[in-house]
């Protein structure tokens, strides 16, 4: 005696071994025992054999009309026993009993599933929109295949054409083209980017880059919403002092400079910042457009700045215009370096030049600047900003507890052409960090940042401080030291026409400056300000995909600058394991078969491929190098 019954959605026939009142114990065609229940079971049988039963029964079924079945039978709950012998006009055979119960149990569109064996047809209505319905699916099966037909062959489906470039940054992925699309890229074994270049919806990977970084963070583009340009609100008194900027060839943004006059032993260095806080308000257009960005944007040869050109090229300062600054006046004694008195001022400033690093050619060195060393150009205020600094170093390295590592030559990416066009030729600008332009700026800048936040703190005014402690760095709304720069306390305050941290720490010093310790009734942000810590955490994780993306530029513009030099060797420093820092490149990698080495050992790498898409250079170690002493 054998048995058909329903388990997990399918028919199964097997030998009967014994019957219990609710159970029956079965035995497999294969041999294997099992107990099922009895009210699982839909019939019984003695022939045909089990598998001939579910073999025939399938051939049947297939040969049935599903909407002559639905015609003919009840509108009620099916019993399948009743149901197969009207239809069949005689006793139904086991074989004709799991046919029709398999027709059944295969068109769920006319037949709606009670229970195991139990089926009812359904309703006009619903059968009508059953039927519209897989219809539509299989019109929509058939457009995928010939979608994805169409890319696997390298073609753009002219339906799809509009919504592939979406499929670069978080795609719907219940749309039908994104489905055509990823089994396209499955049958070729190619990631998003890969097929998305292989179609030509980019050109080539660095359109590919930049369009991913624009969709995610600039989707209605990088233009600028409707604003108005400030005007002053107060006339400042012209500052009488003979300040230069230092910069690169390239900055545009304009926003420090320096002065110095001596006064004996005395040297009184100026400290003078672009200062947009003294018309942009809390909470105006500008304001808001700059909290939206947090800060410029820049990659090689090109920039999304964080304030409209035009405000920018109004309060930079430009040689020979007169512009508002908050200046910092900073009386060091030359000979011991120490500080006697400090000063922040609300003024206009004349910047008489717009140096660049280039104006001095090579010939500035820690051996020119010594007292007895030649006459250089800006003699008269390179060499006592030179002196200062130098005490302002030694002070934070008594803080710091060792000296500063700047023994590291550092390289710019230079585009010798438009930022858009991979075959733009690529140079690297090399700068050791312990050059003394860079180290006497850097330090002026530090000190700025120092004093400010201890006076925002000294009046009661809450700023945006950047900490480090025990390797932790973070942004505070209270001062901290920062260890690794050595000072008590840190608010980026020198840089507010690109970076929104310092056009708040800016707006804080403005008030403190006008109003003292009163400034807590008045100053744009009041302690406690719940909004300061929004500002504040918007900017960390803003700021990090900005500078995200502009590692992801340098190492684009690195390995298209690896191709256009044909190198395939190259010196590397060990980081870590299989982990090495280019020596003439601002380029990490891995390398193949590195043996173990320390950090710092110096090897020689072959460049064996270049992978524009992922941005990795695939390198293969060569040999050891041996030390340098």
């Amino acid at each position: 005696m054998y048995v058909l019954y329903e388990e997990s959605g399918s028919f199964k026939a097997e030998k009967i071994l014994s019957k219990a009142e609710t159970s029956l114990q079965v035995e497999s065609p294969s041999g294997k025992r099992s107990k099922i229940r009895a009210n699982s079971v839909i019939f019984e049988f003695d022939a045909p054999e089990p598998v001939a039963l579910l073999d025939e029964a399938q051939t049947l079924a297939d040969q049935f009309d599903i909407d002559f079945l639905w015609e003919c039978a009840p509108q009620e709950d099916i019993q399948i026993e009743a149901f197969a012998q009207e239809y069949f006009g005689h006793e139904p055979t086991p074989q004709e009993k799991a046919g029709l119960l398999v027709a059944l149990h295969n068109a769920p569109a006319y037949f709606h599933r009670r229970g195991r064996g139990r089926y009812r047809p359904a309703p006009p209505d619903i059968l009508k929109a059953a039927l519209a319905a897989i219809e539509r699916r299989r019109q929509e099966e058939e457009q995928k295949q010939d979608w994805k037909r169409a890319m696997i062959d390298g073609q753009v489906p002219a339906d799809i054409a509009s919504v592939l470039p979406d499929f670069l940054y978080r795609p719907d992925k219940n749309l039908l083209a994104w489905k055509a699309f990823n089994e396209a890229a499955s049958e070729l074994r190619m990631s998003t980017e890969a097929l998305l270049l292989h179609l030509k919806v980019w050109p080539h990977a660095l359109a590919l880059h930049q369009a991913r970084f624009l969709r995610e963070h600039f989707p209605k583009g990088t233009h600028f919403e409707t604003y108005s340009r400030p005007a002053p609100k107060e006339t400042l008194p012209l500052a009488e002092v003979t300040a230069y900027s230092l910069d690169d060839t390239e900055t545009t943004e304009v926003d420090d400079a320096l002065s110095v006059s001596l006064n004996g032993q005395i040297a009184i260095v100026g400290i003078h910042i672009a200062a947009p806080a003294l018309t942009i308000e809390r909470d105006s257009a500008l304001d808001n457009i700059a909290r939206e960005r947090m800060s410029t944007v820049y990659t090689p040869g090109n920039k999304i700045p964080m304030l409209p050109e035009d405000i920018v090229a109004n309060a930079a300062l430009i040689a020979g215009q007169e512009r508002p600054a908050v200046s910092l006046y900073v009386h060091c004694d030359l000979d011991s370096g120490d500080i006697q008195h400090t000063e922040t001022r609300l003024e206009t400033i004349r910047v008489q030049e717009n140096l660049h690093h280039g104006s001095f050619n090579d010939m500035l060195s820690a051996a020119a600047l010594a007292p007895d060393g030649p006459v250089l150009p800006y003699n008269d205020w390179i060499r006592p900003l030179w002196q200062v600094s130098r005490h302002l170093s030694k002070q934070r390295e008594l803080l710091r507890g060792s000296p500063e590592d700047l023994s590291r030559t550092e390289y710019s990416v230079v585009l010798n052409g438009p930022a858009d066009n991979p075959d733009t030729p690529v140079s690297l600008r090399p700068r050791r960090r312990d050059h003394p332009l860079d180290l006497m700026v850097a330090e002026f800048m530090i000190l700025a940042n120092n004093l400010w936040g201890g006076l925002l703190h000294d009046v009661g005014l809450p700023g945006i401080y950047r900490s480090q402690q025990t390797g932790r760095v973070r942004l505070t709304t209270y001062p901290l030291p920062h260890e690794r720069i050595g000072v008590p306390q840190y608010a980026w305050s020198t840089s507010p026409l690109r970076r929104y941290v310092d056009l708040i720490n800016q707006m804080q010093v403005v008030a403190a400056a006008k109003h003292g310790v009163s400034a807590r009734l008045v100053a744009p942000f009041k302690p406690r300000d719940p909004d300061l810590f929004a500002i504040m955490n918007s900017f960390e994780t803003q700021y990090a995909a900005w500078n995200h993306h502009q590692q992801r530029m340098i190492r684009y513009w690195c390995l298209r600058w690896i191709q256009q030099q044909n190198i395939t060797q190259a010196k590397a420093t060990v980081i870590r394991d299989d982990l090495v820092r280019w020596q003439d490149a601002p380029l990490i990698s891995r390398v193949e078969q590195l043996p173990t080495l320390q950090r710092g050992d110096a090897v020689m790498i072959d460049v064996i491929d270049v992978d524009e898409l992922n941005l990795e250079a695939k390198c293969r170690w060569r040999e050891t190098l041996p030390c340098e002493h």
